[in-house]
């Protein structure tokens, strides 16, 4: 995780020369914390919001490690996760080259470990899915923690992936709450 976020906060500091917010989803909420973390370090710079869908609270534990799993397990692990097209987990040629690469981030995010740091001064917005069975309310919920900002959480429709079909409501809550943060900040 340190190694990839290092390389985004490179990649991206330059750019970062107006206010900016960060939207993550499952590991990149995790991606998208650790960044906002390190930027605030490096460079003092703080994202005015950040987003974070799919991911319980950096400080909860994280049961499940999937990278390791032999491969018909971690494809049935992908079938119940319901993001990965069923064509795909039917065609051993995509599959051949899908894997690893889900392999390497389960990996990544199944290793990553929270340090405490100070809290964000940034509003924190979560979103989940109702029916996401690995992340619950009281799982993102727990965000709260991490900001000495405003929370709010936001739940709809749908499972871990509840993005597909959302679109339009989750971008209006993102607008709303980028709002919300520029009228609040004058």
């Amino acid at each position: 995780m340190g190694a990839l976020v290092e390389a985004i906060a490179d990649a991206l500091v330059e750019s970062l020369d107006k206010p900016f917010a960060f939207f993550g989803h499952s590991m990149g909420a995790a991606i998208s914390f650790e960044l906002a973390h390190m930027l605030r370090s490096r460079s003092g710079l703080v994202p005015i919001h950040l987003f974070v869908s799919g991911r319980k609270a950096p400080q909860l534990p994280n049961e499940k490690c999937l990278h390791n799993l032999p491969k018909q397990e971690l494809i049935e692990e992908l079938r119940n996760m319901e993001g990965t097209p069923e064509e795909v987990l039917e065609n051993e040629e995509l599959l051949h080259l899908v894997l690893p690469v889900l392999r390497a981030d389960f990996e990544v995010i199944g290793t990553y470990r929270y340090v405490p740091r100070p809290q964000l001064a940034c509003p924190i917005s979560a979103m989940g899915g109702i029916a996401d069975i690995d992340t619950s309310r009281e799982d993102l919920q727990a965000w709260r923690e991490q900001s000495s900002g405003a929370f709010s959480l936001h739940m709809f429709p749908g499972n871990h992936f509840f993005l597909k079909g959302q679109e339009g409501p989750i971008v209006h809550t993102i607008v709303d709450q980028l709002q919300r943060t520029v009228d609040t900040s004058l």
